[in-house]
């Protein structure tokens, strides 16, 4: 199992796009812990949407398909289609 997921940082109002082949609670505790990158700049970060897949490619390119929107319009419209 893969999942396409984004976090939403009040602190920042930022969202982060991501995928992972691994478990989802994992990925998102390795994003509230201590590292670089983008996510290491706050400590407020929330699943606002989830998408399960059955392989890593087809999460990998839903998030493409999200990133490459490039419009958090579009992205806040998709977090809300889903109820969180």
């Amino acid at each position: 199992m893969a999942f396409t997921y984004i976090l939403h940082s009040q602190q920042l109002d930022k969202y982060y796009i991501g995928s992972t082949r691994n478990s989802l609670e994992e990925r998102i505790e390795k994003h509230l812990s201590n590292h670089d990158g983008f996510t290491a700049k706050a400590k407020d970060w929330k699943v606002v949407f989830t998408e399960s897949f059955e392989c890593y490619d087809l999460a990998a390119q839903k998030e493409k398909t999200i990133k490459g929107w490039k419009s958090r319009k579009m992205i806040q419209k998709l977090i809300e289609s889903t109820g969180h």
